[in-house]
């Protein structure tokens, strides 16, 4: 295949990577889409929450804080050919720590590859992957840390993939049983690095394409009587941009509770657009295990249509 021809693949598989893009199309957006419905039926709101289904994604610091332990399976249904799934589990390790992993796989598929005379060459698709193992630890001060270690690889096209690694921090601190405040520090580190070597000999060159760094700080309020809880993060990036995030959930009756959340509310430009999300769950205790399905839409501002996202999840 002439060079031409690869450049005009890439170009192709670049422009239908970045429909997921949320941060004017910078690298690792599908790991800024959220974690698992509950998440994203709250906003993705979730840097300070610690009851329920907890994930080290949004906060390493939160793990050991964690009432549960917790194992999920996660599948978006998404326009534009785009695909979104998540696995996660997490775990105290008594008295004082926790540990949380997970997966998240993005993607594209049926892109039209075409060369210079615009003859089809078939169809191709990219993927996406970030695997995540995060430690925490809790103080009787109220405070806990935490950090997750990340493995990014993308597969762009043949012989053009890239295998990195990054870095997400938290901090936690409980002031009571009801408020709760967190901040993280992500994707320390995180970038895509590429060789393109393989594909133009020896006029290849090598490139690094960072992710946005983001800064995040969180309030949970559990709210009296276990009526609810209502959460809010504000997240500043390094390409300056800032988001509000809102997020709540009231549990209706034992065996359902509803949530509504509002993510990238940009306090900064207009024109990005919010995304609203409304869902819920279902699930009941059955001899210490609670099975629960969870589902949530998101509302995409930018998309033909929403998403929509599916969590398989046990509690035990």
């Amino acid at each position: 295949m002439s060079r031409r021809v690869a450049a005009s693949l890439i170009t192709t598989l670049v422009t239908g990577s970045i429909a997921l893009a949320q941060i004017g199309g910078a690298p690792g957006s599908y790991s800024r889409m959220g974690f698992g419905a509950r998440g994203m039926g709250m906003g993705n709101a979730m840097t300070a929450v610690i009851s329920g289904d907890v994930s080290g994604y949004y906060n390493p610091a939160a793990i050991p804080l964690a009432p549960y332990r917790t194992l999920s399976g996660s599948f978006g249904l998404l326009s534009l050919d785009r695909s979104l799934n998540f696995i996660g589990f997490s775990q105290t390790l008594p008295p004082d720590a926790g540990v949380s992993a997970g997966l998240i796989n993005a993607g594209v598929s049926n892109i039209d590859g075409r060369d210079e005379d615009g003859v089809q060459t078939g169809l191709m698709k990219t993927s996406e992957d970030q695997v995540f193992l995060g430690f925490g630890l809790k103080f009787q001060s109220g405070f806990s840390v935490g950090v997750n270690l990340k493995i990014l690889y993308y597969h762009l096209y043949t012989n053009f993939t890239s295998v990195t690694a990054g870095l997400d921090f938290g901090v936690m601190y409980r002031a009571n049983n009801a408020l709760t405040f967190g901040v993280t520090i992500k994707d320390v580190n995180s970038k895509y690095k590429w060789d393109s070597t393989p594909l133009y000999a020896d006029q290849g060159t090598t490139s690094d394409d960072a992710f946005p760094l983001l800064v995040t700080g969180g309030v949970a309020w559990a709210l009296p009587d276990s009526i609810g809880l209502i959460s809010s993060d504000i997240e500043f990036s390094n390409v300056r941009t800032v988001f509000l995030r809102l997020g709540a959930e009231i549990p209706v009756i034992r065996e359902l509770t509803l949530r509504a959340g509002i993510d990238r509310i940009d306090l900064k430009q207009k024109g990005t657009g919010a995304s609203p999300a409304f869902g819920f769950t279902i699930g009941r205790a059955l001899s210490g295990w609670t099975p629960s399905v969870t589902y949530v839409y998101v509302v995409e501002p930018f998309a033909p249509s929403g998403m929509h996202v599916i969590t398989l999840g046990v509690i035990f």
